[in-house]
């Protein structure tokens, strides 16, 4: 893979990426509110990347990083680590393109996420994610099999391609005051401040993050990553420990703050898409419009994006945490 990973990133690399990647994703519907926006006095609306090729944005970025391969990484394999919809992302992109790819995933992964990546193609290799290093145990095939690396948000090429969502957006909707982002690693707030750069550089972009795991929230405060314990939450597709470094060099320039949601705010949300907009989405994918509903009538006047990270819940648990509500 091209060595992107130390380069300065910019909205360039996302019009790259965008170009890229063009016929093999998902240009996903943009939806609204009555309600929501009577709620707070904003017009918000909504980037559905529950609606992505693989259920979530990650399909932009994986294709983005693999279509950059080149022959002989190509026919040697990648191998990538994730929770879920990293890992089926890259299973899919790598079978379009012929590509042989090893997923290292948490043994406690979403069954459906587990199920979708097999589904693809990959070879799983579970792993345990309070005991055991997932980047040491993805490295072994680097340097075993001499695969390629493809994480999940520390490369710039993942990041560019993540944030052909908000590229969308803002195309389709023009510039907005606020754009509201789910943060795990931060490959999506990465590209979607990149984006907001080029086509919208008024917009105040917020990261939200699990407040059980707000290692980004901490690492924006104190200018320098932070490292955290694996958090316990519900949104599993951002128990992540520690942000990347490219997306934390872009987050200093450009992003405007991080905000944090806890686990009953995040039903609460699911429960809105559910009952008022008619829409499946998975706890992570909560995180823009659990943030917005916090903010209530602080956004009066405003037009608000959020981006709606992914709909991959396994529906028996779906209905649990409903239910439980």
């Amino acid at each position: 893979m091209p060595e992107a990973t130390t380069a300065l990133l910019t909205f360039d690399d996302v019009e790259q990426a965008a170009a890229r990647i063009r016929s093999y994703v998902n240009h996903t519907p943009v939806m609204t509110s009555r309600t929501l926006n009577e709620l707070t006095g904003a017009e918000v609306f909504f980037k559905c990347e529950n609606f992505q090729r693989v259920g979530a944005f990650k399909a932009r970025g994986a294709f983005n990083a693999l279509l950059r391969l080149g022959d002989d990484e190509r026919s040697r394999g990648v191998v990538a680590f994730s929770s879920g919809n990293h890992a089926q992302a890259v299973a899919l992109a790598a079978r379009t393109l012929g590509i042989a790819a090893t997923i290292v995933m948490p043994r406690d992964a979403p069954p459906v996420k587990k199920a979708a990546t097999l589904g693809y193609g990959a070879t799983v290799v579970e792993y345990d994610r309070y005991t055991e290093n997932r980047e040491e145990v993805a490295a072994g095939f680097v340097r075993g099999a001499g695969m390629t690396l493809v994480p999940p948000y520390d490369h710039a090429d993942i990041a560019a391609g993540q944030g052909t969502a908000a590229l969308e957006l803002f195309d389709e909707v023009g510039e907005l005051d606020a754009l509201f982002v789910p943060v795990g690693g931060g490959g999506l707030l990465a590209g979607s401040a990149l984006a907001a750069s080029g086509r919208s550089p008024r917009t105040r972009v917020y990261g939200v993050e699990p407040a059980a795991g707000d290692d980004a929230r901490q690492s924006f405060r104190s200018g320098a990553i932070v490292s955290i314990p694996t958090p316990d939450t519900i949104a599993d597709g951002a128990q992540t420990q520690r942000m990347g470094e490219v997306t934390f060099e872009v987050m200093r320039r450009l992003v405007t703050d991080m905000l944090t949601a806890d686990d009953p705010a995040l039903v609460e949300a699911m429960e809105f898409f559910a009952s008022r907009m008619k829409l499946i989405v998975e706890p992570t994918g909560c995180l823009g419009l659990a943030a917005v509903l916090a903010a209530g009538r602080e956004l009066a006047g405003q037009r608000v994006g959020v981006i709606v990270s992914g709909g991959n819940v396994d529906l028996a648990r779906f209905a649990a945490l409903i239910s439980a509500h």
